[in-house]
């Protein structure tokens, strides 16, 4: 059987390639890396909006899968052993519901903080609108921490979640956003989560293949 393809954009800038590839890690699927290269426009749509461009895209024993919820769902159903989700019900429901909501929302945030991992600010004036969006991001963090009992969102191991919500972390890191201590230190915890750290020294090993992209605040 041919070995699992992934295909990615950037791994610099690309939010979505990541998740793809943290629910992958999740499951223990080994993959191959398929790169697609963008042009401009391209990456203008990677950086600003929602994940029309098919990327990532799973590859796997004669499925195709893309989008990032599908492919949870889809090696939720292949390995199930993995627990990508948690085990119970009612934290499972919660659990999509929050990546529902990461999934179609945070248009600001995405606009105002797109993914950069080759960016350290010191400071950084985030546009007013994307507020509403980190105080939401905030406040689910927050509860799922308190409820299940962190380090990650639903409790001692990593989910779907966390998959998801990876690339907001990095945007607060890379543009010193103000957190609650809560907050703060499930940024850290990502950000010292092996598969984050394995995909970070690869973005920042990566060559960079486009003019910076000029973003009006």
């Amino acid at each position: 059987m041919a070995k699992a393809t992934l295909t990615i954009s950037s791994k610099t800038y690309s939010a979505w390639s990541l998740r793809g590839w943290l629910l992958c890690r999740l499951a223990g699927l080994d993959i191959t890396e398929k790169r697609v290269e963008q042009d401009a426009n391209d990456r203008a749509e990677l950086l600003l909006l929602s994940p029309s461009v098919l990327v990532p895209r799973l590859t796997h024993e004669g499925a195709s899968v893309w989008d990032t919820l599908a492919i949870a769902e889809y090696l939720n159903e292949v390995y199930p052993k993995a627990s990508i989700f948690p085990s119970d019900r009612l934290a499972r429901a919660h659990c999509r519901s929050i990546c529902g909501e990461i999934h179609s929302g945070f248009t600001n945030l995405r606009s105002a903080l797109p993914m950069n991992l080759k960016v350290g600010h010191k400071s950084f004036p985030v546009f007013s609108g994307a507020r509403p969006d980190i105080e939401r991001i905030e406040t689910i963090w927050q509860e799922c921490l308190a409820q299940y009992g962190g380090p990650f969102l639903f409790g001692a191991e990593p989910t779907v979640a966390d998959a998801m919500y990876a690339p907001v972390t990095t945007r607060f890191l890379s543009y010193a956003v103000a957190l609650s201590p809560q907050s703060a230190a499930y940024c850290q915890t990502i950000a010292g989560w092996a598969p984050m750290v394995e995909w970070r020294a690869s973005a920042l090993a990566e060559a960079e293949d486009f003019e910076d992209l000029d973003v009006e605040f």
